[in-house]
């Protein structure tokens, strides 16, 4: 395999496992340095618990350690190359061309159109950094 590339992981936890440790685990498993750059990540609402993590992979011995599942042990994970996303910079560029060739529209139309919702942190930390 060509370095860099991301990677997704996809994580569900066993059954029984409670939200709060299955986004904890999660979070320590990319977390935990040698798995690459962790650029981007989300959780599971409903059951399954779980999540999913992009990571840039940039040595083998990163890619390796994709499978040493550490808080994650017992749980169904899998790891997947992707094609057109070879850094977090390169999946950035990915969402933007999706948006733009499928959605029909662009990320700054998106920002200006969506509403003020309290559910929506990433805009309290926009409004913080730019304080």
């Amino acid at each position: 395999m060509a370095y860099p590339r991301c990677y997704l992981v996809y994580a569900v936890a066993p059954e029984g496992t409670s939200a709060r440790h299955a986004n904890d685990a999660v979070n320590a498993y990319i977390d935990e340095s040698g798995r690459g750059l962790p650029v981007f990540h989300d959780h599971f609402t409903g059951t399954p618990h779980g999540g999913i993590a992009v990571l840039e992979v940039r040595a083998a011995d990163e890619e390796a350690r994709l499978a040493d599942l550490g808080p994650l042990a017992g749980w169904e994970v899998a790891a997947h190359a992707l094609t057109f996303s070879l850094t977090g910079i390169g999946l950035v560029a990915q969402a933007e061309l999706t948006i733009e060739g499928y959605g029909k529209t662009t990320i700054e139309a998106l920002r200006e159109a969506e509403p003020d919702d309290r559910r929506f942190w990433w805009r309290r930390r926009q409004r913080a950094r730019a304080s």
